[in-house]
């Protein structure tokens, strides 16, 4: 049933629009920079963005910072609306559960798509803007010296290439999860509607409802259990040493959401009359 949903959402062409989109804004501002070498300063702009111009190896962190606020969330709250609202909108949800497959089979299925939806994205930005990076920015200027020249960390340390690797697969793997969990959620909120649109535009509220509440301090007893609260702790993987108290809370809280959201979601499919 995995190998299924997985080829059905790698036939689906909205699918590699979200991938093609994702890519092409940081491509687009790397493009920007390289014409003008108008950087912000430091403090300002994107994370990591007033570095890139001198070394194109830092470009996939600025890439990523670029997409999480925004267009990831759309393209996960699009895909995960889009689960079991989909199946029901097309009329193709009966038919699924007519075959011998448990309803939680299927959820599992749905959910380990959104997955592999959500790790292809955040690797296909990372890979596609350092790629982009290296050909605008170069690998930095004292790259003869190093191998692909050394890379200063938010610490002001020097990083190696292997260092910025281990730390840039940290970050795929950290705002995958964070991206798993509004996943889940849309999962859940596909399986109390027919419409993916109503599904997502629920996950996108979460998210914009979790950013209003996070700078009121009358939101200070709930604030780090808001799913948006943890997104940015993985720019403290670029510190020397790495400052991993941040990063092991959200990843706990994000796993929290993922586990109670599919927990939800299973407890309300499999006690659903499905007519559709």
């Amino acid at each position: 049933m995995i190998g299924v949903e997985l080829r059905l959402m790698l036939r689906k062409r909205r699918v590699w629009l979200c991938w093609a989109l994702l890519c092409a804004l940081p491509t687009l501002v790397a493009v920007l920079l390289a014409t003008t070498r108008l950087a912000p300063p430091p403090g300002r702009g994107g994370a990591f963005l007033s570095a890139v111009v001198s070394n194109g190896q830092i470009f996939p962190a600025a890439a990523l910072a670029l997409v999480i606020p925004v267009f990831l969330p759309i393209t996960v709250a699009v895909v995960a609306g889009d689960t079991i609202a989909g199946e029901a909108a097309a009329g193709t949800l009966r038919y699924l559960l007519v075959r011998p497959v448990r309803r939680v089979t299927l959820l599992v299925a749905k959910l380990v798509s959104v997955a592999a939806f959500v790790l292809l994205a955040v690797v296909f930005v990372t890979v596609v803007s350092y790629v982009v990076g290296v050909l605008a920015f170069g690998f930095g200027p004292d790259a003869s010296l190093g191998g692909g020249g050394s890379i200063p960390s938010l610490s002001g340390v020097e990083l190696t290439p292997a260092d910025v690797a281990f730390r840039t697969a940290a970050t795929v793997g950290y705002l995958a999860l964070c991206m798993l969990a509004l996943g889940a959620v849309g999962l859940f909120l596909s399986t109390l509607t027919d419409s993916p649109l109503a599904a997502a535009l629920g996950v996108l509220a979460l998210v914009v409802a979790s950013a209003a509440l996070q700078p009121l301090d009358a939101a200070a007893a709930i604030e780090p259990f808001l799913p948006t609260a943890h997104w940015l702790a993985w720019i403290d993987l670029y510190r020397d040493p790495i400052l991993w108290t941040d990063v092991r809370e959200g990843a706990v809280v994000q796993l929290g959401y993922v586990v109670v959201a599919f927990g939800a979601a299973w407890a309300n499919f499999s006690t659903k009359d499905i007519t559709t």
